[in-house]
């Protein structure tokens, strides 16, 4: 007979390929494309199977529900992302979906209903892999999305509004406050330190707080031949040594701080001329917000002080800041306590990823779930987990209901 956590994994593999990819090779499924509504239409018969009435919300979000014994008490959201980044892994995301409908499914085998309902929720665009902005769908549901944040064109030039959702009625995904209960996440760690440390699952304490930011440098382009060395403004040189300098700041702390440039762009890009302009990405996080921001005030006085040597003009802007989301601590003990009675160490662990469930916690108390991967690579083909471990997540978090049950108050 085959587990609910290997069966899981199957379903998250089965998706990873056509039609529920729009790669020929590889998987990337973005919201609303044909590969997402094939996604969903697979996912909503699974639900069905485990015994839940299924609906699609007005953000276009996949919710599965399973009826709870005291009428009108408030919901256990359970959920992740089905979206993926291109040429992505499969279980970033999907994992946590089939994880939650292998939970309801194990309670409708043996008959078992919550005080409260359950509701399974597919988000569809926490990665931000086809229109410019993140968490759309979470946000919808959480109360917090701008109408005006969804004016927004994918690099095909086709709309938000006219890639199949009606966004007159799209703010009403919302949930009403006190509606639901608490949002429980399951994810991958998209980290290595379960695996070094030989465990399956962890406690998440919380979200990292992010900070991004967009240099420029400017200096002088020019011939690759004829401008002598001493006489050189190289932004692209520049460039290398304050990457280097964010690099040294970062691993000096000597904590959870990471910072790290992804992103770079040399201008005028022609192999025989100095680079004029470059343009490069930093993101700075950390689960203490103050480390965090402090951390950015070195990294930015160092720049200027680099490009000043230089004589290089430098120009940064703070493209987002988001706030650490810390997990509620009644759920964590709750958490911990399921893992434990399971025979798994109880271990911690902040998540330095952005997930769902940092969205969720302006409508909700949220817990969240991590589960070994290999060599901790996510966002990658060579994303993996093994089954055993997802088994032993869905006996955790079937422990973690039965005891948010167990202390539920209807008053």
């Amino acid at each position: 007979m085959v587990s609910g956590g290997a069966r899981a994994v199957a379903r998250c593999d089965a998706l990873g390929i056509a039609p529920y990819s729009d790669m020929a090779h590889g998987l990337y499924r973005g919201y609303l494309t044909t590969a997402y509504a094939a996604a969903q239409e697979a996912l909503a018969e699974w639900m069905a199977q485990a015994g839940m009435a299924v609906r699609r919300d007005a953000a276009a979000n996949l919710i599965g529900r399973y009826e709870g014994t005291l009428p009108g008490a408030p919901a256990l959201l359970i959920g992740s992302h089905l979206d993926s980044v291109r040429d992505g892994g499969r279980y970033d995301g999907p994992l946590g979906i089939m994880l939650g409908v292998e939970a309801v499914a194990a309670l409708h085998q043996t008959g078992q209903r919550l005080p409260f309902p359950i509701e399974v929720i597919a988000f569809g665009d926490e990665e931000g892999s086809r229109f410019p902005a993140a968490m759309l769908t979470s946000r919808a549901v959480a109360g917090t999305l701008a109408l005006d944040a969804l004016d927004l064109v994918d690099v095909d030039g086709v709309a938000l509004a006219q890639a199949g959702v009606n966004l007159s009625d799209y703010l009403s995904a919302a949930r009403a406050p006190g509606s639901t209960l608490a949002y429980l996440e399951a994810h991958i760690e998209q980290g290595p330190v379960l695996e070094a440390e030989g465990l399956a699952v962890g406690t998440v304490t919380g979200i990292a707080a992010q900070l991004r930011y967009q240099a420029v440098i400017k200096g002088i382009a020019g011939h690759a031949g004829t401008s002598s060395m001493p006489l050189r403004r190289d932004a692209l040189a520049g460039a290398a040594e304050m990457i280097l300098a964010i690099e040294g700041i970062a691993r000096a702390d000597a904590s959870d701080l990471v910072a790290t440039v992804g992103r770079i762009e040399a201008m005028p890009g022609a192999p025989n001329v100095i680079a004029g302009e470059v343009r490069f990405t930093i993101d700075i996080r950390s689960g203490d917000a103050a480390r965090r921001d402090r951390a950015a005030e070195s990294i930015c006085d160092a720049l200027a002080g680099i490009a000043d040597r230089r004589d290089l003009d430098f120009a940064i802007q703070r493209v987002h800041d988001l706030p650490a989301s810390p997990c509620d601590v009644a759920l964590m003990d709750l958490m911990d306590a399921a893992i434990a009675a399971v025979g798994h160490p109880v271990r911690r662990l902040v998540s330095g990823a952005g997930h769902d469930a940092m969205v969720m916690a302006a409508l909700c108390p949220t817990a969240m779930l991590f589960i070994r991967c290999r060599h901790g690579i996510s966002h990658n083909p060579a994303e993996h987990v093994d089954p055993a471990d997802v088994d032993v997540a869905l006996q955790v978090m079937l422990g973690f209901i039965d005891r948010l049950g167990a202390t539920f108050d209807p008053a």
